[in-house]
């Protein structure tokens, strides 16, 4: 038992190997093809295979092949089983030091007690800027959705995000790209949902967010690189708008007094597995 945790930790101790582990924990639970971890992360390929093999082997993360490609997800048993070891090895269960996971209920949503919801895309030019919008208007005022680019946000909104929206009755006046810097600063809301819409958002490190927001990916197609006739683009926005709509619809009906934290995680992860839009 002794030398399978030590084999975890040194297996972790190793920057890169860390970087790695740390991009699938955010991407948990969706597994993650092998050319878009290297990608990401700036590996060469044989690089990143030995970083793979290495917290396979360490029981870190889970491989699966679908099709021609190897895909990767983390394996929370195994670092479970990790922390469980050392915590009840070092700390005898002390509950001052060891204090057990909490799963307390939250309270439904309300005009009065809103939850404040992010999302996060690459450039905030359009799927965040659209989740934006369903929320704050499906929501009913339970709901205040944000939206932030990482990095740096673009020079504005796409115009077909402000067309769609508008003629789907939305007020766009408000609506604008932003950095995610803005909400990390000290007079920020306080988020208590974060939803990554793009896989290249959901690899980047985000900020420590305070008061342990919940989160999860909800990653779809990029309308802005769809190709072919301006009625095949539009097509695209309106059915990355479907999607999102379809997924938000389906989050705010959730019986939030009712759900523990991790029964909550469950329904928002396989939420972002939604795929029909209509």
């Amino acid at each position: 038992m002794e030398l399978n945790i030590a084999d975890k930790l040194s297996a972790l101790a190793h920057p890169n190997r860390l970087a790695l582990f740390r991009l699938l924990m955010r991407r948990y639970p969706d597994a993650v093809p092998a050319g878009e971890i290297a990608s990401a992360l700036d590996f060469k390929p044989n690089t990143a295979s030995a970083y793979l093999s290495v917290l396979k082997q360490a029981g870190l993360i889970r491989q699966r092949r679908t099709g021609t490609s190897l895909m990767y997800t983390a394996d929370l048993p195994g670092l479970r089983g990790m922390f469980d070891n050392l915590l009840t090895g070092c700390c005898q269960n002390r509950p001052d030091i060891c204090s057990p996971f909490t799963n307390e209920e939250r309270a439904m949503p309300t005009v009065e007690h809103p939850f404040n919801v992010l999302f996060i895309c690459t450039g905030n030019s359009a799927r965040s800027l659209l989740a934006e919008a369903i929320l704050n208007r499906s929501g009913d005022g339970k709901f205040r959705a944000y939206s932030a680019g990482t990095c740096h946000s673009s020079s504005g909104p796409r115009p077909e995000v402000i067309s769609l929206l508008r003629a789907k009755g939305y007020d766009t006046s408000a609506l604008r790209s932003k950095d995610l810097d803005e909400f990390s600063v000290a007079n920020a809301p306080g988020m208590d949902f974060i939803f990554t819409v793009c896989d290249h958002a959901a690899n980047e490190e985000c900020p420590a967010w305070p008061g342990q927001p919940m989160s999860a990916h909800w990653g779809l197609a990029d309308p802005v690189r769809a190709t072919g006739t301006d009625a095949e683009r539009r097509l695209a926005f309106q059915q990355a708008y479907g999607l999102l709509r379809n997924r938000i619809n389906a989050f705010a009906a959730l019986p939030f007094d009712t759900l523990d934290r991790i029964s909550l995680q469950h329904q928002v992860d396989g939420i972002g597995r939604v795929n029909s839009s209509d």
